[in-house]
């Protein structure tokens, strides 16, 4: 009897907890993103230093299929992430990407 009413305590402070539990990645990638794009490509697990700046060093582009663009020396599409920057739209002089909802445009020298 002792040993059900200590359960039942501990159950009822574990279920009526208080506080918002937040995920700690602890610099891991999110085991939410998909690992395979869905043009069959590999996503990339290392991510990039937080605070490194992206550098655009080539652009292939098709107007009529999927397009790529090379970011830190990485061949990526639309969707990707690059660390915390997703590419939103490569076209054909520049890429588009976006970071806490702001669009940050990167053109091709």
């Amino acid at each position: 009897m002792l040993l059900g009413f200590f359960c039942l305590l501990f159950l009822s402070s574990v279920l009526y907890a208080d506080g918002a539990f937040t995920y700690d990645s602890k610099g891991k990638r999110n085991p939410f993103i998909p690992l395979v794009t869905a043009d069959g490509r590999l996503l990339k697990l290392q991510q990039s230093e937080q605070g490194k700046e992206l550098s655009l060093t080539g652009i292939i582009y098709d107007k009529r299929g999927v397009s790529y663009a090379i970011v830190n020396g990485d061949v990526v599409g639309v969707g990707d992430r690059i660390g915390e920057y997703r590419v939103l739209k490569i076209l054909e002089k520049k890429v588009i990407f976006i970071k806490d909802n702001q669009i940050i445009e990167f053109e091709l020298e």
